[in-house]
């Protein structure tokens, strides 16, 4: 059984999700938050294909959670890669959560690494 909790960001994840579609020339960025580490991907929804992703495991495995930082630099991280596949603009996917603390900072690393949403 579900809580009421993930069952409100599913009912809005999903009314994002109606808005919100990663084409070739602009893909998009879905971000998904657990309790330990956070995660990024780009994703063309018109070909089914992860581009590129990024996650705090590839900073520091060892950590046992993820602080705004951390976030930042996962954001860094995944324009970095990004920028290197080809891809310079996206579409930003909140999954569901609320764009606050450390979602928002992955978005300000992404940005700043050079990625245009």
């Amino acid at each position: 059984m579900a809580s009421v909790k993930s069952e409100r960001r599913q009912r809005i994840k999903y009314r994002i999700r109606k808005k919100v579609e990663g084409t070739s020339e602009k893909p998009r960025l879905s971000v998904f938050r657990s309790n330990a580490r956070i995660y990024a991907q780009v994703i063309d929804d018109t070909k089914g294909l992860t581009l590129v992703s990024a996650s705090s495991l590839e900073l520091d495995a060892t950590k046992a959670s993820v602080n705004v930082e951390d976030a930042k630099n996962v954001g860094l991280k995944l324009a970095e890669k990004a920028l290197a596949a080809g891809v310079s603009a996206v579409v930003f996917d909140r999954n569901g959560y609320l764009y606050h603390g450390k979602v928002k900072a992955l978005a300000d690393g992404a940005r700043e690494g050079g990625l245009k949403f």
